[in-house]
């Protein structure tokens, strides 16, 4: 059931220098290693300015990119960095902390080495809601100034054969900041720095973080929660300190990126310009598609192959990867929040780490966001996941109009999402129960029962399934996971509430006895099986409240206590450590904004 990302052989990177196994040590050393594959074989788009100064909201109608000079941040100041992600990519922790190194990553790029360039890019793309294209979010009414409003990527690098873009999140201003200041601040940056390596800790494809940096005397204003409020919405502004975090991902391509020059090639043309835009629109189209395959798919599809076939063999390739994530966000506990087109990367990762949150108790329509409802709930996602993905689909049809059989193959395609899609679920339960997916008929009347048991009784969703997976001998360990509720005050609705308990219990052992004579293993290994699956410590938001309002003090020891503990999320840490961050969520901190619920406010 993992889905890491793939450490792949790009097709574009195969001539390019890598590095040795000596570690990369100064920036010079990192810029040899540039190489630019977006801006060399994409389109620019033909308004922008030279030198990237390009901060004031404006329509764009044409082209894959906008290049953007960055905005530093003042007087910055390191908070952290991701020790694992420099050792995977061969950087010197001490670079972190480096002069040069810290001037890049915070948003000053004038001074960067050769090849390095000067100047960044952001990117449009175009907005679905589960499968309806909106564009009365666009200023103008029209899509065409919709994108990258704060995130700035500036370097593209090959190391070790893969290649990585590196985004700054906060960068400053782009054409698509809508009015916004294109700045993100200390609170929502350490949340975004910390969940994207402990995603990956768990074995979820996800983007990843480099560093964090502060402004030790910058700041913009937010909205957010008084202490203690209830309040379903931010009940005060407060002026709170910018930061620069730098999330790398082998590409930032979204599912609304394709869809937005489709879009532009689907338009009507009446008249002999709008004909001439309408071709463009739909060369736009396959080059960005191309593109994508290239950065995200080389090592499945052949460069030989014409542009139908690949189109083809991309949409089955994205649906196993979308459906692997989904399957995977919510065998962590993961709700994303905010599950739109434009949030959905299309080499089927997680990109968007602003309105997520991990359950505690579990509810099948967790929504961590305010304004996110029950169509982008916990076990909704992979609702949205097919919105996505038919939006995906309807994106490529435009480069199928003259091929016939190949629009069959997509339809068809598309039609099997939900079979897939409820294939890797079924699977994904049956991992976390220990189980095999022999029995589907079996299982799924377990499981039934277990999610009405769940809901209520309640329990805390992580620790119920690491406690059941040492396999224990009866239900006693499970109530480690159970919350008190008013309706189990009395004594007689908590034995009843044993009794289904025990049944269940007692059934789940039976099936999962069954399940380990047939395979020839034992319960001892099943039991290990399962916390390979189970993760034990989980990211949850009352332990990063705390981390970031230490952090407006300057004290960031929390966040590196919090980074050490997240990135071992299956082992058995130190008895400290589980009595610290392995128990159920205080009732104080129930309903409590900015702790069980958040707005987007960033």
């Amino acid at each position: 059931m993992t889905n890491r990302l793939p450490q792949k052989k790009n097709s574009t990177v195969s001539a390019i220098p890598t590095t040795s196994t000596s570690k990369v040590a100064t920036l010079g050393e990192l810029a040899k290693l540039a190489n630019y594959s977006l801006m060399d074989t994409l389109n620019c788009d033909p308004d922008a300015t030279e030198n990237g100064v390009d901060y004031a909201p404006r329509q764009v109608f044409s082209g894959h990119y906008v290049p953007i000079t960055p905005t530093p941040i003042k007087d910055p100041e390191y908070v952290a960095h991701s020790n694992a992600f420099f050792a995977e990519l061969g950087l010197a922790d001490s670079m972190a902390e480096s002069a040069h190194f810290m001037r890049m990553f915070t948003g000053d790029t004038s001074q960067v080495p050769a090849p390095m360039r000067k100047i960044g890019w952001a990117t449009g793309y175009a907005l679905s809601i589960y499968g309806t294209e909106f564009t009365h979010q666009c200023p103008f009414q029209t899509g065409n100034g919709y994108g990258d409003g704060r995130a700035i990527s500036v370097l593209e690098a090959v190391i070790n054969g893969q290649r990585w873009e590196m985004q700054l999140k906060g960068g400053g201003r782009t054409p698509y900041c809508r009015g916004a200041d294109g700045r993100a601040v200390l609170r929502s940056s350490i949340r975004e720095f910390l969940a994207q390596e402990h995603m990956h800790a768990l074995d979820v494809s996800t983007s990843r973080s480099l560093s964090l940096y502060v402004s030790k005397t910058e700041t913009v204003k937010r909205y957010w929660y008084t202490e203690g409020s209830r309040s379903e919405n931010p009940d005060m502004m407060s002026a709170e300190a910018v930061a620069i975090s730098t999330r790398v991902a082998p590409s930032f391509i979204r599912v609304g990126q394709i869809e937005l020059f489709a879009r532009r090639a689907r338009e009507d043309g009446q008249f002999e310009d709008q004909l001439d835009e309408q071709v463009h629109a739909m060369q736009e189209l396959e080059k960005i598609v191309l593109h994508l395959i290239d950065r995200e798919y080389a090592d499945v599809i052949d460069s030989q192959l014409s542009t139908p076939e690949k189109v083809v063999i991309l949409a089955r390739e994205f649906r196993g990867r979308l459906t692997s994530l989904i399957a995977n966000w919510i065998r962590v506990g993961f709700c994303q929040g905010n599950f739109n087109s434009d949030n959905c990367a299309a080499g089927g990762f997680t990109l968007d780490y602003g309105p997520f949150g991990f359950c505690d108790v579990f509810n099948p329509y967790y929504q961590p966001w305010t304004g996110g409802g029950n169509h982008y709930s916990f076990l909704n996602q992979p609702k949205a996941a097919q919105s996505n993905f038919e939006s995906f689909c309807s994106a490529l049809r435009p480069l199928l109009a003259d091929h016939k059989d190949h629009l069959l193959a997509l339809d068809e395609i598309q039609r099997e999402f939900s079979t897939v899609m409820d294939s890797e679920m079924q699977s994904m339960w049956a991992a976390k129960l220990g189980l095999s997916t022999l029995n589907p008929t079996a299982h799924k009347v377990l499981f039934n029962e277990l999610l009405t048991l769940m809901m209520q009784t309640p329990v805390d969703y992580t620790i119920f399934f690491r406690e059941l997976s040492s396999i224990p001998d009866d239900i006693r360990p499970l109530k480690k996971s159970f919350y008190n509720s008013s309706s189990q005050a009395n004594e007689s609705d908590s034995h009843q509430r044993d009794t289904r308990w025990i049944e269940w219990f007692a059934t789940w052992k039976a099936l999962l006895n069954s399940d380990c004579e047939e395979n020839g293993s034992n319960l001892e290994e099943a039991a290990k099986q399962m916390k390979l699956v189970n993760p034990k410590y989980i990211l949850r938001e009352w332990f990063v409240k705390p981390a970031y309002q230490q952090a407006t003090e300057g004290n960031y020891a929390l966040i590196r206590e919090l980074q050490d503990v997240m990135n071992q999320p299956y082992a058995e840490q130190s008895q400290e450590v589980e009595d610290k961050y392995y128990r159920l969520k205080p009732l104080e901190f129930f309903k409590v904004g900015g702790v069980s619920h958040l707005s987007c406010s960033s």
